[in-house]
């Protein structure tokens, strides 16, 4: 049976026949064109690319300095490698939260979509671009810190089991503090960045002796492929994402739970010091006219 599409109507005839030709000469490029453009518009695009640059700054900074850490910690220390990965998630978060949202995180990205904070049909786009970006970043440093093999790669130091449920609570704690600042207008939204970071650098610091910490699968899979090294692999996909799902759930049973209410006092006070600041630098550079 042939399909014919729906946009069909609004050509003119001499472009309906070139359309129907091209069906029926059994070539569906136009409409996979067509269709690919009207769900995956040039903004989101835009998203995906800095989704690539963001993780691949994330595994980059993350990785380096906990592969510096591991084969020479008086270069590095471990607690300096932990500091590093919540300051660059701080970082991004700033740089590109308002353009992509800064997941830099399947897990994350799979947590927002299960509320409906993030449409589904996006999800397997964004974690290409997640994943590109640390297979990407950890080739780098493999030609970088050469001869150093392992690549800030997180493995469970005791039995899978324990590095699965470690990162199943550290997962949930970062995803419930994005959750709460990211998504919830009550917050204060402008601390975010601080926030989230703050969040990952604490539970790091924790996770780090038993499962090295990771909470995020492309953070684990591209040192991993760099250094050939996939020890307890499955763990840091399935215990990440059940974190960020439960944690996603969490905050909206509790937030829907809470009566809606004015915005807080101290992010009111924000806005309006962002507003009066923006006020008077605007009638600096436009002086009232007196006459």
């Amino acid at each position: 049976m042939t399909t014919i599409d729906p946009t069909l109507g609004n050509l003119t005839p001499e472009e309906e026949l070139v359309s129907v030709s091209k069906i029926k000469s059994g070539n569906p490029l136009p409409l996979v064109v067509r269709s690919f453009g009207k769900h995956y518009p040039v903004e989101f695009l835009r998203k995906v690319v800095a989704e690539v640059i963001a993780t691949f700054l994330l595994v980059f900074v993350t990785c380096g300095s906990a592969a510096i850490s591991g084969a020479d910690e008086s270069r590095i220390a471990k607690l300096g490698a932990s500091i590093a990965g919540g300051l660059i998630v701080t970082v991004m978060i700033y740089a590109v939260g308002h353009i992509s949202g800064a997941h830099m995180n399947p897990a994350v990205t799979t947590g927002f979509a299960s509320v409906g904070r993030f449409p589904w049909k996006q999800v397997p786009l964004y974690a290409v671009a997640q994943l590109t970006g640390a297979i990407i970043a950890s080739f780098t440093l493999k030609g970088l810190l050469h001869p150093i093999t392992r690549l800030g790669t997180t493995a469970p130091s005791g039995t899978d089991v324990q590095a699965l449920v470690m990162e199943i609570v550290v997962t949930f704690t970062m995803m419930f503090v994005t959750s709460a600042v990211a998504t919830d207008n009550k917050a204060v939204g402008e601390l975010a960045g601080l926030a989230v970071g703050s969040s990952v650098c604490i539970t790091s610091i924790l996770a780090g002796p038993v499962s090295g910490g990771s909470m995020n699968p492309a953070r684990t899979l591209g040192p991993a492929i760099a250094s050939e090294y996939y020890k307890g692999l499955w763990v840091y996909f399935i215990g990440p994402v059940i974190g960020t799902v439960l944690a996603s759930w969490a905050y909206k049973f509790i937030r829907d739970a809470d009566p809606a209410q004015p915005n807080s006092p101290h992010s009111l006070s924000l806005k309006l010091r962002r507003q009066k600041s923006e006020e008077e630098r605007l009638s600096s550079r436009y002086p009232p006219n007196n006459q």
